[in-house]
């Protein structure tokens, strides 16, 4: 995510960055002002209608796919990153005040084609106390499965997330690895709780990047799972803290599934093995949730470092976006993946195809209007049934 959020500074404050090739495709739309050609409708039933119940999602008889759990059809992920809106405010920061926006924007990612929205939640608004779950928090993320089993969008909750600095509360930095391993287990117990009987689920991602330190545009994207390994390897520390999150999870929803979405260490160091997704740690998880951004010129590189994640398990680009390549290149590693991925999730932060049409000369809203308008076209084959 670290990289996406990329686009967002890059577009707004500098200068266009060598290989950031998406570029290229925008900048005839922008010196015309073109409309896009895609128009999107909406085909769903109106908030507040009673809607036909969704379907769970589970893992197939032979552990290789996604598949809805009444009618054993085949599920492919098709979705949005849903980290921020247009002003880069994370969710929590305005989906009481601006909810009628939240709406908004889930229906017009329905139209846009998505069948998948990954909200990410963060610890400081959903813990009060080490012991102690802030039950307004809980209570609109109810509101939240509400909205998305209304709008037919599946939910894949990345949780314990510490974006911003300034939010994270001084006495979660205090904590030692034990006591803070036991609060991030407080925060999935109640939302767990909270999730459990939803088929809007799709999944709990548990961390959002874990073991790497770093900062990106203001944000924090990924955590270290502890600061002194102790003699432990790192597959030690992992299949401890997956154990023990996973397990917390299940004492209270033994349906919904669980993963963790990381950064995929191939794509640097060719050959690199996958620890969240090796024999030790990845009995706790059902599927692998690999970030990758495919660079210009090699996609072929991507799509290998892809397949060192194909583990017999189920297999989603939690994470992709043209930043560092041409559509048509996004477009060949989607395509080069089919054969060992079940799903793809780019990014939507609250601007629609129109709106961004309106902008004028904007490079970001070109880029934005072209990857939008990417999405909804590709959504049809992507989706459909064999």
């Amino acid at each position: 995510m670290r990289r996406a959020l990329y686009v967002w500074f890059v577009a707004i404050a500098m200068a266009p960055p060598p290989g950031v090739s998406l570029l290229a495709d925008v900048r005839s739309a922008v010196a015309a002002d073109e409309p896009s050609s895609t128009e999107v409708t909406e085909s769903f039933s109106p908030l507040g209608h009673s809607p036909s119940r969704m379907d769970a999602i589970r893992i197939s008889s032979n552990g290789r796919d996604f598949v809805y759990a009444g009618s054993g059809r085949r599920f492919v992920v098709w979705g949005f990153n849903y980290d921020h809106d247009r002003e880069g405010r994370l969710i929590e920061d305005y989906w009481r005040e601006d909810w009628d926006r939240v709406c908004e924007d889930f229906r017009e990612m329905k139209a846009l084609g998505a069948n998948t929205v990954r909200i990410h939640l963060q610890v400081a608004r959903f813990l009060r106390l080490p012991t102690e779950i802030d039950a307004d928090a809980i209570a609109q993320l109810k509101r939240l499965l509400v909205l998305a089993e209304e709008t037919g969008l599946y939910l894949d909750i990345t949780g314990l997330g510490c974006y911003h600095k300034h939010d994270v509360p001084p006495w979660y930095d205090r904590l030692d690895e034990g006591d803070r391993w036991a609060a991030q287990a407080r925060f999935w117990e109640g939302v767990a709780r909270a999730c459990r009987d939803s088929p809007a689920v799709f999944c709990y991602d548990l961390m959002n990047e874990p073991v790497l330190p770093g900062e990106f545009g203001g944000k924090n994207f990924v955590q270290r799972l502890t600061l002194d390994l102790k003699g432990r390897s790192r597959e030690e520390v992992a299949a401890t803290w997956v154990e023990w999150m996973a397990s917390t999870i299940r004492r209270h929803d033994r349906q919904h599934l669980i993963t963790v979405g990381i950064i995929p260490w191939a794509t640097v160091f060719p050959g690199a093995k996958p620890i969240f997704y090796s024999p030790r740690v990845a009995p706790q998880l059902d599927f692998a949730s690999v970030h990758l951004y495919p660079e210009r010129g090699n996609v072929d590189g991507a799509l290998l470092a892809l397949a060192v994640y194909d583990v017999g398990k189920p297999l989603v680009v939690e994470e992709m976006f043209p930043l560092q390549c041409q559509l048509d290149e996004l477009d060949r590693f989607v395509e080069g993946s089919r054969s060992i991925a079940d799903g793809w999730i780019g990014f939507y932060w609250g601007e629609t195809i129109s709106e961004l049409s309106r902008t004028g000369g904007d490079l970001r809203a070109a880029l934005m209007r072209s990857w939008l308008d990417y999405f909804h076209r590709k959504s049809v084959t992507v989706t459909a049934q064999p």
